[in-house]
């Protein structure tokens, strides 16, 4: 049988990786600068943590979750989202103790039934940052600008941020029976999802692609015209903090999220030259979500990026990575003597933290050659039965061609002078 990988994920093959390594290394830098801990939530958690936090009327919890029941008769879902369990695991280890905000976050992969497409997949790999117990704007700004920062220094372009205020339980429901009423003159006119929407998840009707649905948008109430005085005071302060630090940015009305849990702050990363899907990340504030799970009132902001959706962009913006450098010596051996020695040399380079490869099998000298060459080796080091009896390695430069003779107990200080 030819086994394939299924539909929706991929492998990540070695001329990828020094994306992934470019862009993991800048996400440590970073939050290190903005005094961010990592944690690593568990892949598994139960399905109730994910239904209760991000909504059972959600796309998510409807339609993409992997959930099943394991051997212990336990309902489990394999994460499809990051905030859930990150709040889950403060209340369970006690890090509403520590001083406020407790600031976190994590990457790894979250997995999601839904139609694969550019940057999308069923299982994706997802940076996210969460900042938990202050209702401070500044800390929504701080939020916001890790993620900006960090595409800033992988080298994007025409970064902008887009903006809206969702409201909070005082005055959504006012606006939600606005917009419902508005949507109802229109209910033979939208599109299926749209139709379900209005009665179940009403926020989401201002997110819809469908082309039928676009003029009923353009004329829909608007959420900040609709915004209680707390409300309405921390937008504001949000935006006067984004322009002090002259990151541009742009009110999007039409911009809710897909998830229940947000409260007021809403926000993406949009980057210029990178096709349709122009935004980078999305997050947002979850001022109820720790209480709605069990925990005391406790306000919240984070974000997710997917890593892939990076790599995509970088790709698209002729962004190179950081290449991972190849192991800079390449031995090889002629005859069984010199294996033994071969060997022994090799070891001793590698415990003095110089990468060296070794030829393995009976290769002709063109093949260990052209090995060499395609292993971007600066050094080959030629061990033969001559060489052996002589106590030399033969070193050839790749680059200028030269070949000298060097005592075996002298090569790690003749590589280390020519190296440097």
């Amino acid at each position: 049988m030819n086994y394939k990988s299924l539909t929706g994920v991929r492998d990540v093959l070695p001329d990828e990786q020094p994306y992934w390594t470019t862009i993991e290394k800048k996400i440590n830098e970073i939050t290190h600068l903005y005094g961010y801990q990592r944690v690593e939530p568990p892949i598994l958690e139960e399905t109730a943590l994910f239904i209760r936090g991000v909504g059972d009327t959600t796309d998510i919890v409807e339609k993409e979750m992997y959930s099943f029941i394991d051997k212990g008769d336990n309902y489990v879902t394999m994460r499809p989202e990051f905030t859930a369990g990150f709040m889950r695991l403060y209340l369970e280890h006690g890090m509403h103790k520590l001083p406020k905000p407790v600031k976190l976050y994590t990457m790894g992969p979250i997995f999601r039934y839904e139609k694969p497409q550019a940057g999308r997949f069923r299982q994706h790999t997802q940076f996210n940052v969460e900042a938990i117990g202050e209702q401070d704007p500044a800390l929504d700004l701080e939020v916001m600008s890790i993620a900006w920062q960090l595409y800033a220094e992988l080298g994007f372009k025409g970064l902008k941020f887009q903006l809206n205020s969702t409201g909070c339980p005082v005055c959504r429901p006012a606006y939600i029976e606005k917009l419902h009423r508005y949507y109802r003159q229109y209910s033979e006119t939208i599109c299926h999802d749209c139709k379900r929407r209005l009665e179940r998840n009403a926020l989401r009707l201002l997110d819809c692609k469908k082309e039928q649905c676009q003029p009923v948008i353009a004329r829909a109430p608007v959420i900040s015209e609709h915004l209680c005085q707390e409300c309405d005071e921390h937008f504001a302060a949000l935006k006067s903090y984004l322009t002090l630090t002259t990151r541009p940015y742009e009110v999007n009305h039409r911009l809710v999220r897909g998830l229940d849990y947000y409260t007021k702050t809403v926000f993406e990363v949009w980057a210029q030259g990178i096709g349709a899907q122009s935004a980078m990340c999305g997050g947002g504030r979850y001022d109820g979500l720790i209480e709605q799970l069990g925990g005391e009132p406790t306000p919240g902001i984070g974000f997710g990026s997917g890593i892939e959706r990076i790599i995509m962009s970088m790709k698209e913006q002729g962004i190179a990575p950081t290449p991972i450098p190849s192991p800079p010596v390449y031995i090889a051996h002629f005859g069984e003597t010199a294996r033994n020695t071969a060997i022994k040399l090799t070891f001793s380079l590698r415990e003095h933290q110089m990468g060296a490869i070794m030829s393995f099998g009976s290769k002709s000298i063109k093949a260990m050659m052209r090995h060499a060459h395609r292993s971007n080796a600066r050094f080959v080091l030629l061990v033969g039965e001559d060489e052996v009896e002589r106590n030399v390695v033969a070193v050839k430069d790749m680059q200028s061609g030269e070949q000298t003779d060097v005592p075996i107990d002298d090569v790690f200080i003749f590589l280390t002078e020519h190296l440097n």
